[in-house]
C-alpha cells in the first residue's frame, strides 16, 4: 500500500488531479445511475431519442477534448483549459435542475455537459505532462490511482443520492447535487492546481514520432519532489491530429472501444431492467452501482499487479469474456437478488475495463501528453457512439436484455481485435 500512496504524498499535482477527478467522478455518480430513468421514464423521450442525444454528446465531447488537448499541448498550458471545462459542468447540471424538459436536458447534455467530460482526459494529460520524474512503475499506478478516484466516488455517492431522493417525485434533485460538486472541482483545480510551468528549453526533440515514440527535452529538476518536472516537446501544430489516424491507432482505439461501449450500454440498460422485469425501485439502482463501484476499487489493485504475468491485451480479453457473463445474467433476471449476484462478477471484470485501457492508450502518442490524453475523450465517444448504435438496435429487437447481451458480445470481440493486432509484426 505505501508503493500506492507515495505519488500523492511526494507530488502536488497528482494530489490536487486526484481530488479534481474525484470530484469530476462525484458529479457523474449522482447524475448517470438516474440519467435513462430520467430522460425515458421523467421527460418522456423515447428509447431511440434518448440513444440520439447519448450518440450527439458522445460526438460534441471527443471533438471538444481533441481541440482542448491540442490547445493546451500548442500552448503548454492545463491548468487554465481545466478552469473552463470545469465552469460548465455547474452551467450544464444546472440548467437541467432550473429547467427540467427534453429540449434543456437534450441541449445541455450535447453542449456544457459535453465540454464538462473533458475533464476527466485533461486532468490525465497533466498528470502526464508533469510526470517526467515519475519511474515507469510509479506512472502507471499514478494512472490507476486517478482511474480509483473515480471509482471511489461511485462507491456511495449513487447510494446516498437514491436514499436523499427516496419518495420524492422526481430524480431531477440529483442534478442539482452534481452541480453543487462540480463547483467544488472548479473551486479543486483554481485553488490548489499550481500554474503551468514555463518551459525551460523550447529547443526541439529529436526522434521518430512516427509509431508514438521520440526524445522529449525534460526541464531540469531543482530538486523538488512536490512538483515534478514537466515534459517539454515540440511545438505542436493541428498536423499531430494525423498520429491518431494512423491505421495501427485506429484498429486499437477502435478495440478499445468495443469493449468500453459494455460500460456505456450496462449504465443505460441496467437502470431500466431493476426498474422493470426485475420489479425494483429507483434507489436500488444507486446500491446496486455503489456496490460494483465498491469492488472495482478493491479490485483495481489485482489488475495491476495481475499485468506482472499476463499482457494487457489479454487481461482484458478476460475481463470482456467476464463481463459477457455478467450481462447475460441481468438479461435473464427476474428479480433484484440476481442482479446483486449478477454484479459481483461485474464488480470484478469492470475494474479492468475501466482501469486497464488508460495506460494503453496513453501510451499510443507518447511525445503528446494532451494529444494522447484525448484519445480516452476519443474512446469515450465511439464506445458511446458504439454503445448507443448497440442500445438502439438491441432495444429495437428484443428489448432491454437483448441490448445487454448484444454489447458483451461486440465487448469480447474488441478484446479479440486487440490481440490480433499485438501480435502483427510492427
Amino acid at each position: 500500500m505505501r508503493v500506492w500512496l507515495s505519488p500523492l504524498r511526494r507530488h502536488r499535482v497528482v494530489r490536487a488531479s486526484a481530488a479534481a477527478i474525484f470530484l469530476y467522478g462525484f458529479s457523474g455518480a449522482a447524475t448517470s445511475p438516474y440519467q435513462s430513468v430520467i430522460g425515458i421514464r421523467e421527460l418522456d423521450l423515447s428509447d431511440r431519442e434518448y440513444a440520439l442525444i447519448a450518440l450527439a454528446a458522445s460526438i460534441a465531447n471527443v471533438v471538444l477534448a481533441i481541440a482542448i488537448g491540442l490547445l493546451s499541448d500548442r500552448f503548454n498550458s492545463y491548468r487554465r483549459p481545466l478552469i473552463v471545462v470545469a465552469a460548465f459542468g455547474v452551467v450544464g447540471y444546472g440548467l437541467i435542475w432550473v429547467w427540467p424538459s427534453p429540449v434543456v436536458f437534450a441541449l445541455s447534455t450535447v453542449g456544457p455537459l459535453a465540454l464538462f467530460h473533458a475533464t476527466n482526459s485533461m486532468l490525465f494529460g497533466n498528470v502526464r505532462a508533469q510526470s517526467a520524474a515519475f519511474s515507469p512503475e510509479e506512472a502507471g499506478i499514478v494512472n490507476a490511482l486517478m482511474r480509483m478516484m473515480i471509482s471511489l466516488s461511485w462507491v456511495l455517492v449513487p447510494g446516498v443520492v437514491g436514499l436523499m431522493l427516496v419518495g420524492q417525485p422526481s430524480m431531477m434533485g440529483a442534478y442539482l447535487i452534481a452541480a453543487v460538486i462540480a463547483g467544488a472541482c472548479l473551486l479543486t483545480v483554481i485553488f490548489w492546481m499550481e500554474p503551468d510551468a514555463p518551459p525551460a528549453d523550447s529547443t526541439p526533440p529529436t526522434g521518430d514520432c512516427e509509431g508514438g515514440t521520440g526524445t522529449a527535452r525534460v526541464a531540469p529538476t531543482t530538486g523538488r519532489t512536490d512538483r515534478p518536472a514537466q515534459v517539454r516537446l515540440a511545438p505542436p501544430s493541428f498536423g499531430d491530429l494525423g498520429q491518431v489516424l494512423a491505421p495501427s491507432i485506429l484498429w486499437r482505439i477502435l478495440g478499445v472501444a468495443l469493449i468500453s461501449q459494455v460500460l456505456h450500454v450496462n449504465s443505460a440498460v441496467l437502470p431500466l431492467i431493476v426498474t422493470g422485469q426485475a420489479g425494483g425501485k429507483a434507489e436500488q439502482i444507486g446500491f446496486i452501482m455503489g456496490m460494483v463501484a465498491g469492488l472495482e476499487v478493491v479490485f483495481m489493485f489485482f489488475w495491476t499487479w495481475a499485468l506482472r504475468f499476463v499482457s494487457l491485451t489479454r487481461a482484458l480479453l478476460i475481463t470482456s469474456a467476464l463481463y459477457l457473463v455478467y450481462l447475460a445474467a441481468i438479461a435473464a433476471s427476474g428479480a433484484v437478488w440476481q442482479i446483486y449476484a449478477a454484479s459481483l462478477v461485474a464488480g470484478f471484470a469492470a475494474a479492468g475495463i475501466i482501469s486497464l485501457p488508460i495506460s494503453y492508450l496513453l501510451d499510443l502518442i507518447r511525445d503528446r501528453p494532451g494529444l494522447s490524453a484525448s484519445l480516452i475523450a476519443v474512446n469515450m465517444f465511439l464506445g458511446g457512439s458504439i454503445g448507443a448504435a448497440v442500445f438502439g438496435l438491441g432495444t429495437s429487437v428484443g428489448g432491454y436484455p437483448a441490448a445487454a447481451l448484444l454489447s458483451g458480445v461486440a465487448g469480447v470481440l474488441g478484446a479479440v481485435l486487440l490481440v490480433v493486432q499485438e501480435r502483427k509484426p510492427e
